[in-house]
């Protein structure tokens, strides 16, 4: 006697269509699919992408750009992902080919890509529905670096705050300047002054002027409002904020004091460092007064890190002065800012790791606290993630051009890290080698590792270890 065969569906006897058994599985796939693609640390490039594909069309028009019978090329496209990726390389000049229109446009995409798409898109989503939801506080963790979720609607009007109040104070100072002393009427005087502060807030480094600002070199009334909203920027929200609550020294986080104090020691060597190589050299410093020398120096060690202004010119450097710059660009600013490079942080962490193993310690210690193995591996992945990325940028741009070593390695560190000074070859560079920038500018602004994990489609944990065994190192 045979067994009686199991229906195949609630109802006995009943057996569902083909297309309604098949839909099932399909419906399972496409919402892993979908999960997959608006996981937050994914959703971030994505966002990006759509920004800088949006921006690029709207350079596109007629009204963009001033001469309509120039072929554009693919300074659309390269304008719009260095704004977006707040870098300021350019293959235009930025003062002459964009019109008023255009220039709105890059104000706004250096602004959406400074803040963060993402937390952008979180903030205007708290104003309308007053709510935010689980994944929204993933999104916004994921761009402001906040560690508890019941932090999150707070930090994003902190963050908004804390830009609009150094933007407006910088771009006031700014236009009173251009106002008084360039005689530029109030209108222009204001525009320019409101640019040029969310440009260095933002680490963008786009100015209204062809020569940047080298026509501002001894002037402290603009250099030094736009290095100081620079230094603001590169600082890091976290930072800012934990340095407005007014923490006491002896409480300040490990994080906190690898970069405020990481960031003075940079800019002093910085300092230093292009003060000797370039003082009395003519085609930089040299015939300019001791002060406006002194103002090019701190200049020099505050824009490659990584605002992109420039107040001499870099393609007449000193090769000592671009080696520098280059250490500068990659280290960067610091985490959760509008500043590119490997961040402070990283560095640091590296630093302090190889100082404990030369001491022969187990444990990595800063300032009294133990720094745990998972954030030395995610230190390690992050700055070799960096020099994989110039090291092959680097190589693509030596084949696709004929310029030297040193101009191209400079190139590449400045588009990885965000930073946007050039010596001067960035004009004339051939489509494939502008792909290249373009590539290296992405995924410098979003973080090698956040663009990696981007790409994973999922991440299993390993529930057993497997035996130890110790290679010979060195």
């Amino acid at each position: 006697m045979s067994k009686a065969r199991k229906p195949a569906s609630g109802r006995l006897g009943y057996e569902a269509p083909r297309e309604q058994r098949d839909e099932v599985p399909r419906a399972k796939k496409e919402s892993t699919i979908a999960r997959a693609l608006l996981h937050p640390v994914r959703s971030l490039p994505l966002a990006f992408l759509l920004v800088i594909l949006i921006g690029a069309a709207l350079l596109m028009l007629p009204f963009s750009r001033t001469d309509l019978g120039v072929d554009p090329g693919l300074a659309p496209l390269f304008t719009a992902v260095s704004a977006v990726c707040v870098t300021g390389l350019v293959t235009v000049d930025t003062a002459t080919f964009w019109t008023p229109f255009g220039h709105v446009v890059i104000l706004g995409l250096i602004q959406v890509g400074g803040f963060g798409i993402m937390t952008l898109a979180t903030l205007l989503a708290l104003v309308v529905r007053k709510s935010l939801g689980l994944r929204g506080q993933l999104v916004a963790q994921s761009e402001t670096h906040t560690l508890n979720f019941g932090d999150v609607r707070s930090v994003l009007f902190r963050v908004a705050r804390i830009m609009l109040a150094v933007e407006g104070t910088t771009a006031a100072v700014l236009s009173v300047r251009f106002w008084l002393a360039y005689d530029q009427n109030p209108g222009v005087a204001v525009w320019h002054g409101v640019f040029h502060a969310v440009s260095a807030f933002n680490n963008a480094g786009f100015a209204l002027y062809s020569d940047n600002l080298v026509g501002f070199a001894e002037d402290p009334w603009i250099i030094v409002p736009l290095c100081l909203a620079v230094i603001a920027g590169g600082l890091g929200f976290p930072v800012i904020i934990q340095l407005f609550r007014g923490t006491r020294l002896k409480d300040w986080t490990v994080h906190l004091r690898l970069t405020v104090f990481g960031t003075l020691l940079l800019l002093v060597l910085g300092f230093v460092a292009f003060a000797a190589f370039e003082w009395n050299r003519p085609e930089t410093l040299g015939p300019l007064s001791t002060g406006g020398k002194v103002l090019g120096a701190f200049a020099g060690s505050v824009f490659p890190r990584t605002a992109g202004f420039n107040s001499i010119d870099y393609g007449a450097a000193s090769s000592d002065t671009l080696m520098t710059t280059d250490i500068l660009m990659f280290i960067g600013g610091g985490s959760a800012g509008t500043a590119g490079g490997i961040k402070i942080t990283t560095f640091l962490v590296l630093a302090f790791a190889i100082w404990n193993e030369v001491r022969g310690r187990e444990q990595v210690t800063i300032a009294h606290r133990s720094i745990s193995p998972t954030v030395q591996r995610q230190a390690l992945t992050v700055a070799l993630l960096g020099v994989a990325a110039v090291i092959g940028g680097t190589m693509l741009l030596l084949m696709l051009t004929d310029y030297s070593l040193e101009k191209v390695l400079f190139e590449a560190i400045s588009a990885f890290a965000t930073v946007g000074v050039s010596t001067g070859i960035t004009y004339h560079l051939p489509d494939g080698a502008q792909w290249v920038l373009m590539a290296l500018m992405f995924i410098g602004r979003l973080g090698s590792v956040t663009v990696a994990a981007s790409l994973a489609l999922s991440s299993r944990p390993r529930l057993f270890r497997l035996p130890e065994e110790r290679p010979i190192i060195g």
